[in-house]
């Protein structure tokens, strides 16, 4: 006789196929997490690769001339090299965007003294700017009001790609010739530099992260992802602070 028909219990004993059938369900779903998180793990691994490998290790001159030329603060080199590229006639004005409220047009133009002439007639300095977000959106008003079609712009080689991602996202019609600098760090040499691998690894993420957020927002001055993130640039945004 069944003893589970004699008590009326309805038990099963240990050797029951309900637990290990439970336990294979679990097991499939743990491997199945692991190999999606090394999936996900090595597809980053090699955009991280395409993007670092994508990167300009020399300087080259602009194939062709433009209206204006924009560069974005965060090194001395690169304000340097947007100046010779106004004074050698690649464009006829020059915003540095994002400069210290704390600096001066004098304390600029003593960087380059070869060239001061240029900033009595030919350069804008654009001090609200926080980030590359606001560059972007700074950039906008100042080409729009100086009817600029063409422009250079000048930043560092790992942070051109995010750049120009911004720039197409807030001037879509207007054309872009990149003038990466690339006196700081070679890329190649990542995976012997810790600190090379550092900025790189950083602004991969920050150029996937801002690459996602243009694809689902029309204009970045009314994101309200992008108003949270450039709230010092915000609350002064009523009229271009240029001088």
């Amino acid at each position: 006789m069944d003893h589970t028909e004699a008590l009326g219990w309805g038990w099963t004993h240990a050797g029951s196929p309900a637990l290990p059938r439970r336990r294979s369900w679990v097991k499939v779903g743990l491997l199945s997490g692991l190999y999606g998180a090394m999936a996900c793990l090595a597809i980053g691994f090699l955009g991280f690769l395409a993007f670092v490998y994508s990167l300009d290790r020399f300087e080259q001159k602009p194939e062709t001339r433009a209206d204006g030329i924009v560069a974005l603060t965060g090194g001395a080199q690169r304000i340097g090299d947007a100046i010779d590229l106004l004074a050698k006639g690649y464009a006829k004005r020059l915003l540095i965007s994002g400069v210290n409220e704390r600096t001066s047009r004098e304390e600029i133009s003593r960087l380059n003294p070869g060239q001061r002439r240029l900033f009595d007639c030919c350069v804008d300095l654009d001090y609200r700017a926080r980030n590359t977000i606001g560059n972007a959106i700074e950039t906008r008003r100042w080409a729009e009001r100086n009817r600029f079609d063409a422009l250079i712009v000048v930043t560092s080689n790992y942070h051109m790609p995010r750049t120009l991602v911004e720039l197409d996202h807030a001037l879509p019609n207007l054309q872009k010739i990149p003038y990466p600098v690339a006196a700081t760090i070679d890329p190649h040499d990542w995976w012997r530099n810790t600190a090379a691998a550092r900025v790189l690894v950083s602004e991969y993420v920050k150029f996937l992260a801002v690459w996602v957020r243009t694809r689902f927002e029309d204009d970045p001055e009314s994101s309200p992802v992008v108003q949270i993130m450039t709230t010092p640039v915000k609350q002064v945004v009523a009229e271009p602070q240029w001088r």
